[in-house]
């Protein structure tokens, strides 16, 4: 692993971090101003840069800031700290919001901060093992006919700057498509900025698209750059368009068609050179029909039409998808590959993946945390698989009746109950509520008096994890989607003793 970089003219600064640092097993090179750091950038040793950057913000010879900024156009996906004085927060919050990792005031407390820098270290690999990825394999897979009709209509697209609209249900893979006609574009040099129109609070929404002013409202203590500005010279794609509020599509509307906007609070006119890319999973001229979608908007839009195919409609991808995505989820969680059996395959085969392709990419990264065995069977799928309408099918699939032996684990509950005369009850319920009753009744059958804190921990701790294998170990996006505060997942996982 590469060092972490330290730069401060502080002595004392470096010398604490590099003595914490070193307890940790990690080794450290420190600098005392950005000079240094650029001309070591510029050797064949220190080429391949740090695995963190942790920068004062203020220092002679230097800002913390251009070295932000100059060390960004070399390494992009480095993760950059920056300490400053709370004098300094201003700064700060304008460094973190052009590309730094997170900033760390001073003074800070040492636990935190070295808790931080392991923060930016997971985030580091992280990267690493994804750019492998890419550079490994192929940015979509589909053996489909009707994937390979997307693929040649993005081929066709290649050299195009023309507005395109992808149509697909939630989780079909709408955001790769974009990526991919993003890649192949002349604009591939510049950048692809996303965002998630119907995952932002209306009252928000204004000012992620468009920046705002400082001042412009309570709480905009520093002017800020929207994903038109960020998306200069490459590709905004604009995911679930259907629900962008209706006052914002005016806004859009104007944009697209004369290429200029204003932030919130702003007075000049800010020149947008960005190609739009839209998505959605609903039925836009019915939208239209109920008046809560602009026309002309739609038809701005809807200049191209790419429709991308839900996964129950080309089973036969499920197979190399599978594969590809157990593959990748070892690669994030830093393990090794699981395999997966012929009978097990032809079970997810035969699922209808509400979610898509999204699903199955979960399911591999449930596999790869929960299968206890590095084969995956038929008997280690998830619920949502395993669930009552498929249990004929998957005992038809393994050639004999299901192991009743595994009631307590989460996998085929419903026949696990109707072994046992006193839990047939349990038959009413399907999925993971009847196996965590079937566990609690067992624990509560015994002399135990903890069993509300261990099944309560185990609950938390199988929750959590889950979040983190979804969200690829992204701490503050897991939070999220759990709906519990970044303080909180913090203090589970610490609690929890997760590794995450």
């Amino acid at each position: 692993m590469k060092p972490i970089w330290i730069v401060d003219d502080d002595q004392s600064i470096r010398f604490v971090l590099e003595k914490a640092l070193l307890r940790e097993g990690l080794t450290t090179r420190s600098f005392t101003n950005p000079r240094e750091v650029l001309a070591a950038l510029a050797t064949e040793e220190g080429r391949e840069g740090p695995q963190v950057l942790v920068s004062d913000i203020r220092m002679p010879g230097g800002s913390g800031l251009d070295l932000l900024t100059e060390v960004k156009k070399k390494l992009p996906g480095l993760p950059v700290i920056i300490m400053t004085a709370f004098s300094d927060l201003d700064s700060a919050v304008s460094a973190f919001q052009n590309g730094a990792f997170e900033y760390l005031p001073k003074p800070f407390d040492l636990p935190k901060a070295i808790e931080l820098i392991r923060r930016a270290l997971a985030e580091s690999q992280r990267e690493e093992v994804a750019e492998e990825g890419m550079a490994t394999t192929p940015e979509m897979l589909g053996q489909a006919p009707a994937m390979q009709d997307v693929f040649r209509a993005i081929g066709r697209l290649s050299q195009s700057n023309v507005t395109v609209m992808i149509t697909g249900e939630s989780g079909s893979g709408k955001e790769l498509v974009a990526r991919a006609l993003h890649k192949h574009s002349p604009r591939a040099s510049g950048p692809f900025v996303a965002i998630n129109t119907a995952a932002i609070p209306k009252d928000l929404l204004e000012s992620e698209l468009f920046g705002h002013e400082r001042g412009a409202f309570t709480g905009a203590q520093t002017s800020r750059r929207g994903r038109f500005e960020q998306a200069e010279g490459g590709t905004l794609f604009l995911d679930e368009i259907g629900d962008m509020p209706f006052d914002l599509q005016t806004r859009l509307l104007r944009v697209l068609s004369d290429g200029h906007f204003y932030r919130v609070g702003g007075h000049s006119s800010v020149k947008a050179n960005v190609r739009v890319i839209a998505a959605t999973h609903q039925n836009l001229e019915q939208r239209v029909k109920d008046g809560v979608f602009r026309e002309d908007l739609f038809h701005r839009l809807n200049v191209i039409r790419l429709r991308l195919p839900a996964l129950r409609e080309r089973k036969e991808d499920v197979h190399v998808l599978t594969k590809h995505f157990l593959l990748q989820s070892a690669q994030q969680l830093g393990v090794e590959a699981k395999r997966i059996s012929e009978q097990a395959l032809e079970m997810l085969g035969q699922f209808q993946f509400p979610g898509n392709v999204r699903q199955l990419e979960n399911i591999c990264h449930w596999l790869t945390v929960m299968a206890p065995a590095q084969m995956i069977e038929v008997k280690d799928l998830p619920p949502e698989v395993l669930s009552p309408v498929a249990t004929g099918q998957a005992a038809a699939i393994m050639g004999a009746a299901p192991d009743l032996s595994r009631g307590l684990e989460i996998v085929q509950p419903t026949l696990a109950a109707s072994t046992s005369g006193a839990l047939i009850n349990l038959g009413a319920h399907a999925g993971w509520e009847s196996a965590l009753e079937v566990e609690a009744l067992q624990l509560l059958g015994t002399d135990r008096q903890d069993v509300w804190d261990v099944l309560t921990r185990r609950f938390e701790s199988l929750l959590i994890q889950a979040a983190l294998a979804t969200t690829r170990g992204r701490r503050i996006e897991a939070a999220v989607k759990l709906g519990i505060g970044r303080n909180t997942i913090t203090r589970k996982i610490q609690e929890l003793q997760i590794d995450g």
